[in-house]
């Protein structure tokens, strides 16, 4: 079955409507490190933190190769701003997936413009959750790298449920995903990073906040999910790699263009032509051109197959499939990563310049492509698939073959 992006144009259009505030958004989050407040609403009021919801809870319901469309096409615009929108999508769509439908309609419904947050990164600290006797559960702990907390209403953090009174050393693996208002948790600002500057990952530390009785029994990702969108089906580190490679591959076609842009408008040093004249620009135009179409098909084709097992009925992608699309995201960020370095270096100081968009954009192509979930050392992991090796949890699917794996 071939792609289909029917339900693409009118959120494509509602993009390219924003670009001038996704612009003026994305500057001024240079220096905050997060994004404005006047751009999040924005954001809200387009709808774009819900266009991967259902339906039911006001959502456009969304496909994964959809889902990856929008996200790039904010981020050839701006990355810190798409990376808040893809963070902020990403955790709504899986929590309204795994939310019983009651308690979905109070967060959701009855508060259209909720966005949540969640995760952790390196850093995070020990944590850990106590049922009350009121059915209720208090949480104690601190999560690195939380992007767009400042954006959120809602944070899930992970914590492992322990006795009242037992030494707090309970096994991180067993942890699930809490949710907590943002009266329940403050924001430590340490986010200061050069790549994606403006996606607000800071730190998020509860000290005993309380997740309410009627949340308690809510999770990140309910299976089986409670509605019939396939994504809801896709295992949640393959959900997190395609999210991550949008971003890369919107920066790559973002560069593009820039480099573009430049070239024709650029006389180097002694010259007495443009640098679009010179056989280096245009033969590194070519080839990054190629280099990107390259990685975006692959993507697309990659996800495009996950959603077409799930829609023939399966529970979840086969291992070879899963271990296909990982692959597909894990070259994808890091070939656009290649394509950004290579087109900085042809622009020349001009590139190097601050006020350049490569300039940024090489930036957010790092950071992007040293991401966990599409970063360089999955190659190692699905290499030794290739080899022959079995897969573990993370790449094993739901059953089949593993790509490679023995027979």
């Amino acid at each position: 079955m071939g792609i289909s992006t029917d339900s693409m144009p009118e959120p494509l259009e509602r993009i390219a409507g924003l670009r001038a505030m996704i612009v003026k958004g994305g500057d001024e989050a240079q220096s905050l490190r997060r994004l404005p407040t006047e751009t999040v609403e924005a954001l809200i009021d387009a709808g774009l933190f819900r266009f991967a919801m259902p339906t039911e809870l006001g959502g456009e319901n969304a496909s994964a190769v959809e889902t990856v469309i929008i996200i790039e096409a904010l981020a050839a615009i701006d990355a810190s701003v798409a990376w808040n929108v893809m963070l902020g999508s990403e955790i709504n769509a899986m929590a309204a997936g795994g939310m019983p439908k009651a308690v979905a309609k109070e967060v959701f419904i009855d508060n259209p413009r909720v966005i949540m947050c969640g995760g952790g990164g390196p850093g995070t600290t020990a944590s850990y959750a106590i049922v009350q006797d009121d059915g209720s559960v208090r949480v104690w702990g601190e999560a690195t790298f939380i992007s767009g907390c400042h954006n959120a209403e809602w944070c899930f953090l992970a914590a492992p449920i322990v006795r009242a009174g037992e030494e707090h050393t309970a096994n991180p693996l067993a942890a699930r995903m809490w949710m907590l208002h943002r009266s329940q948790y403050e924001i430590i600002d340490v986010w200061d990073m050069a790549g994606l500057r403006g996606s607000g990952s800071n730190t998020v530390r509860t000290v005993g906040g309380v997740v309410p009785a009627r949340h308690a029994e809510v999770q990140l990702v309910t299976v089986p999910p409670h509605y019939d969108n396939p994504v809801f089906r896709i295992p949640v580190p393959l959900r997190l790699s395609y999210n991550k490679v949008a971003i890369a591959l919107g920066i790559a076609r973002g560069a593009l263009a820039a480099f573009a842009d430049l070239a024709n408008n650029k006389i180097p040093f002694l010259s007495a032509s443009k640098l679009a004249e010179r056989p280096i620009a245009q033969h590194r135009m070519g080839e990054m051109e190629a280099k990107y179409r390259a990685a975006r098909a692959y993507v697309l084709q990659a996800m495009d197959e996950v959603e077409e097992e799930l829609r023939g009925g399966a529970d979840g992608p086969s291992a070879m499939t899963t271990q296909n699309a990982r692959l597909a995201c894990t070259y994808g960020a890091n070939a656009c990563m290649e394509v950004v370095d290579m087109l900085h270096n042809t622009a020349g100081t001009s590139g190097m310049q601050m006020a350049s968009p490569l300039e940024r954009k090489l930036r957010d192509a790092h950071g992007a492509a040293t991401h966990r979930w599409v970063a360089h050392p999955l190659y190692t992991d699905l290499g030794r698939i290739l080899l022959g090796h079995e897969p573990g949890p993370e790449f094993a699917g739901t059953g089949g073959p593993g790509m490679g794996a023995k027979r």
